[in-house]
This record gives C-alpha cells, sequence and structure tokens, in this order.
C-alpha cells in the first residue's frame, strides 16, 4: 500500500471530526507556542457548500495534502521537543552530579575542619591545664620569696634606723644596702591561637584548585596557524579562570591567554612548529601549580612539487616534492584524478596516503590525463593541497638531469635541449663527481618502471652524436658505447659520407645506413630485453640490441662536436617500434 494514500486517509478521517487544527512551535527562548491554523476542512458533501464532484475531490485533496504537511511539521517539532527535553535533562543531571560532589566535599571538609578543633582543643585544654599547675607552683614560689623579702626589709628598717640614731652618721651611709632581692612583677603568658583562627577562618574559604592536566594533541585538532587545546581537572576544584601559556619550543618568552572554559583555539602560530603549552587554574583563593608541558604541532605548510624530476609512462608516474617545513612531517599524502576532455578535474579523487618519503610512484591507467598534488600530514592534521601538475600517460615523459652534464653543456630551461659550445672550459669546471669528463655527455631521467618506453632524439645533419641508453653508474670518464654499462648509436662525420656505429663494450656490428635520419626514435622494452632505434621519417628499422637489463637504465645523450640536440617525450609509440 503507498504510504502517501495511508497519511491521506488519515488525514480524511481527522479532517471529518476535526473543524479546526492547532499547531505549535519552539521558539528561540525554547517554549511552546500555539496558534489556530487558519485553513478550514472541507464540507463533507459537495452539495452543501455548492460545489460539484470534481471541485470536491480537488478540495479534499488540497486538505489531504495539507494535513501531510502538517502533520509533518509537527513531528519535526517533536523531534526537536524532545532533542531540547533530553538536552536539558543531560544538563540538569550535570548540575546535580556537579552540586552533590560539592555537597559532599564542603561536608568532608566541615568535618575534617571539626575534628581538627576538636583534636585542637584537647590539646590546647591539657596543655593550658599543665601550664596553670605550673604557674601556680610559680607564683606559690614568688609569694614565699615575697614574704621572706618583707621580713628582710623590717630588719634592713630596724637596722638602719638603729644606725641612724648612732653618733656617726656616715656610718649608716656606708654599711647599709638598700637594694631588695625580689622581683616585684608577674609574668603574665598569652596562648597562641593563631592556627586556631585560620582553621576557622578556611572554613568559610575555597582552597585553591590543584595542578590542570592538560591532554595531549588529538589528531587533525590543529590548522596552519592555529591550535585546538583541552585540559582538565582531577579533583572538583572551583576555578573562575584559566591561564594558558604557550611558546615555540627553544624560545623563552611564552604568551598567555586568560579563559572561562576547559579549551581553548590558539591562533596567529607559525606553521609546522612545534609548540610547549601548559596551563593554571585560578580562583578567589589563589592560582594553582602549572599542569605538565605538552607539546602540539601545528598544520604543516603545502610540500613544492619538483615538476623538472616528475616523470612517467603509459603504466605509471614517478611524482618527487620538496617537503618545504623546517621541521619533519609525519607523512605525505598524495590525491589525483583524472581530468575530462576539458582539462577540468573529474569527480572522484583518489589518495595514497602514508607516504614516508618525498617520492612515490603511482600505477595510472594507459591515455589519460591525471591532476596529481600533494598534502603534508603530522599529528595536527593534513596541510594545503600543493600546486596541481598535470601528468599524461601517453608516453614516456623525463627531463635531462643537469647534474650530471659535462660542463661544456647547457640545457634548455624547458629540460628537453642539450647544447655543446666551442668555447674551452678550465679544469677546475671538469672537476665535478656526478658528471661526465670526458664524454661530453648527459642523463635523462626516466622513470624506474619495468615495461615499454619510447622517446626521440632531433639532431643537425652537421653534429656528431651519440644516443642510447646507460646505467645510471656508468663510468662519467668513458665513452658511451665503449664500455659494458651503456648502449648507443653514434654518428660519426666523414669526408665521403655519414658513419653509424651501434656500440656496446667497444664493439658494432658492420651496418651501412644510406638515408640519414634527423629524427631518430628510441624504443626500449624491458621484458623482450631490447632497445631499438628508427628513422622516424621513413618508419625505418634500424638496429636492435638485444640485452636482458639487470637494472634500470637512463636514457644517455651525447655530443661529439659543438651543435645542439632536442628530445621528444610524452609521444605515443608507433605501431611498428615494438612489433
Amino acid at each position: 500500500m503507498d504510504p502517501y494514500n495511508v497519511a491521506s486517509d488519515r488525514g480524511r478521517g481527522a479532517a471529518r471530526d476535526v473543524s479546526t487544527f492547532q499547531r505549535f512551535s519552539v521558539d528561540t527562548n525554547e517554549s511552546l507556542r500555539f496558534e489556530p491554523c487558519e485553513d478550514s476542512p472541507p464540507s463533507p458533501t459537495g452539495a452543501e457548500d455548492g460545489y460539484d464532484d470534481d471541485d470536491d475531490v480537488f478540495k479534499e485533496g488540497e486538505t489531504e495534502r495539507e494535513i501531510v504537511t502538517t502533520r509533518s511539521r509537527l513531528q519535526g517539532k517533536v523531534a526537536e521537543m524532545e532533542n531540547f527535553a533530553g538536552h536539558l535533562e543531560e544538563i540538569f543531571l550535570t548540575v546535580e552530579e556537579n552540586f552533590g560532589r560539592q555537597e559532599q566535599h564542603l561536608e568532608q571538609h566541615y568535618n575534617d575542619v571539626l575534628q581538627t578543633l576538636s583534636q585542637r582543643y584537647d590539646e590546647r585544654a591539657a596543655g593550658l591545664e599543665e601550664e596553670k599547675k605550673g604557674k601556680l607552683e610559680a607564683l606559690y614560689g614568688q609569694l614565699l620569696v615575697c614574704g621572706r623579702a618583707l621580713d628582710a626589709s623590717k630588719e634592713l628598717i630596724e637596722t638602719a634606723q638603729e644606725v641612724y640614731r648612732s653618733q656617726d652618721k656616715r656610718l649608716f651611709l656606708k654599711e647599709v644596702d638598700l637594694t631588695l632581692s625580689t622581683r616585684l612583677e608577674f609574668d603574665t603568658p598569652l596562648a597562641d591561637m593563631s592556627d586556631v583562627k585560620t582553621m576557622m577562618d578556611s572554613i568559610n574559604v575555597v582552597p585553591a584548585p590543584s595542578a590542570p592536566v592538560i591532554n595531549p594533541q588529538m589528531p587533525n585538532s590543529a590548522s596552519q596557524t592555529s591550535l585546538r587545546v583541552c585540559w582538565s581537572l582531577f579533583s572538583d576544584d572551583t576555578v573562575e579562570s584559566y591561564e594558558l601559556y604557550y611558546r615555540p619550543v627553544l624560545e623563552d618568552t611564552p604568551a598567555d591567554s586568560t579563559l572561562k572554559e576547559t579549551h581553548c583555539t590558539v591562533t596567529d602560530l607559525l606553521p609546522n612548529a612545534q609548540y610547549e603549552l601548559w596551563v593554571t587554574a585560578t580562583n578567589t583563593t589563589g592560582i594553582s601549580p602549572a599542569s605538565e608541558r605538552a607539546l602540539y604541532m601545528t598544520v604543516p605548510s603545502p610540500p613544492v612539487i619538483k615538476r623538472r624530476e616528475c616523470t612517467s609512462c603509459p603504466e605509471a608516474a614517478m611524482i618527487r616534492w620538496e617537503s618545504g617545513n623546517t621541521n619533519p612531517v609525519d607523512s605525505y599524502t598524495v590525491e589525483l584524478s583524472e581530468t575530462s576532455t576539458d582539462g577540468t578535474a573529474g569527480g572522484v579523487t583518489e589518495s595514497i596516503v602514508a607516504v614516508p618519503t618525498c617520492q612515490c610512484l603511482i600505477q595510472l591507467q594507459t591515455g589519460r590525463r591525471y591532476l596529481i598534488a600533494v598534502r603534508a600530514v603530522n599529528i595536527g592534521g593534513p596541510s594545503d593541497k600543493s600546486d596541481v601538475i598535470t601528468v599524461s600517460t601517453t608516453g614516456t615523459f623525463f627531463h635531462l638531469l643537469e647534474d650530471t652534464a659535462h660542463p661544456c653543456l647547457s640545457i634548455s630551461e624547458d629540460g628537453f635541449t642539450m647544447f655543446y659550445g666551442d668555447e674551452e672550459l678550465p679544469i677546475s669546471a671538469m672537476a665535478l663527481d656526478d658528471t661526465f669528463t670526458r664524454c661530453v655527455a648527459v642523463l635523462g631521467d626516466l622513470i624506474p618502471v619495468r615495461g615499454r618506453h619510447y622517446w626521440e632524439v632531433e639532431v643537425d645533419d652537421g653534429t656528431e652524436f651519440r644516443i642510447g641508453v646507460s646505467y645510471e653508474d656508468t663510468e662519467r670518464n668513458s665513452f658511451l658505447g665503449a664500455n659494458k654499462t651503456s648502449w648507443c648509436m653514434r654518428h660519426i662525420l666523414s669526408p665521403s659520407r655519414h658513419k653509424y656505429e651501434f656500440l656496446h663494450n667497444g664493439w658494432s656490428p658492420d651496418l651501412r645506413i644510406t638515408v640519414n635520419p634527423v629524427r631518430i626514435g628510441v624504443a626500449l622494452d624491458y621484458e623482450r630485453g631490447t632497445l631499438s632505434f628508427f628513422n622516424v621519417a621513413l618508419e625505418q628499422h634500424l638496429h636492435t640490441f638485444h640485452c636482458h637489463f639487470q637494472n634500470y637504465v637512463h636514457p644517455c645523450f651525447s655530443l661529439d662536436n659543438p651543435g645542439a640536440l632536442t628530445v621528444h617525450n610524452s609521444i605515443e609509440a608507433p605501431e611498428y617500434t615494438f612489433i
């Protein structure tokens, strides 16, 4: 049965029994408001209102839709009220729980104070009783001494009178000592009740809070310039505010911020920086000890893709980038999406996560175009995207490796053309570790993927050259094709003709090429173990090396006299190259 029809039938019955509708809503102050609905239900029969059957059916359907709409609104409002009631219940339970804990805490504190006062009273009463006994004994002794002193004074007075009555008055002044040996003052010690007063005052004083506990950094809780920080308290202390301190690691002066909540977003920070944070709690009594210090990280800056070092082939692409950050990052995420015919990104974006280094070999589909970007990731979260690069899997794509070039060579800005001038360089310019020193050559940055690769080379008729492949560790002080680690096609100019050799380990088969190729195709097939050369203009096969390449090879190019050589790649291999 159709749900809408069921709702309509129920709504039709409600329309017959109820003359007006009431609807309610929850305003911003969370109070209920009921309003009468202005819509009136249709008459039970069309004859009473003067409408025909069609109008009656139309009106009835309209009313049913309004009933369904009103009921939906009521259900939504009921859900809102239930959520609001649940929220109020949570608040009530939280307040009740906090009040219970506080009441228990105050009661415990009150009992402790009463117990301490009782103990202090007993101790002080016993002490006062002992002190009273001692004082009374001392007072009795002083009274005895005082009586003896009075007797001595009486005797002294009598003696003084007798001496005074004598004839020699000087004897009275010489012999009589009028000094009393007894002190006339009494000691009145006071009881020290300061600690009891302090204890009594503490009944109405809130204790200073204990040290807060700052939480470890949560994943994805930061941006490039901000940190989300949270902390908590172990006890039920009363806290009026918190003071959050933070500073970059290895710096001395911290910044601070006063807060009311147990969380904060710290802004205006440096990207990919490590910050030290700690927090204190404050109330009317004082400031708590500082929490333990926690280390937080802001999100890294976007990586920088090295366009000149990115290579591709029909099956894969090698993407290389720089971190762009002073501090190390945890990993990188490579995002790629296939482009449509108009060059815009498609709807699906794939991600390769947890890339540990600054390069990634990505398996792709042949004959497509992709947009690729990289993000740096640490515990704070992922960085913004790097600049996007476009990768095509139509053919093999690579640049010339400038750091392997002979000092006499210069590489064009686009990385595809090499120039050999006729100027001489000093010997000091030749002392470079990874460059060719004897052969004026350079290597290409071929992607390390075992499959089929194809590129073309364009060179003038008057230029002597060597083109082919070699291992990365081929001897830099040797000519291409003169050792076991390189295979090449060589062009030699002679007064009578153009001579071509196909060299490996210094040996070449005896071949004669009648038409000088201006554009040469090079086809490398790892699976078959072949390296082939073609005259592109004539689609003519020139020669094929058969070798099982144990390691990955690099394209290599050499000029034996001044001139220029251009590499054309990202070209779909012709059908005749891998037959």
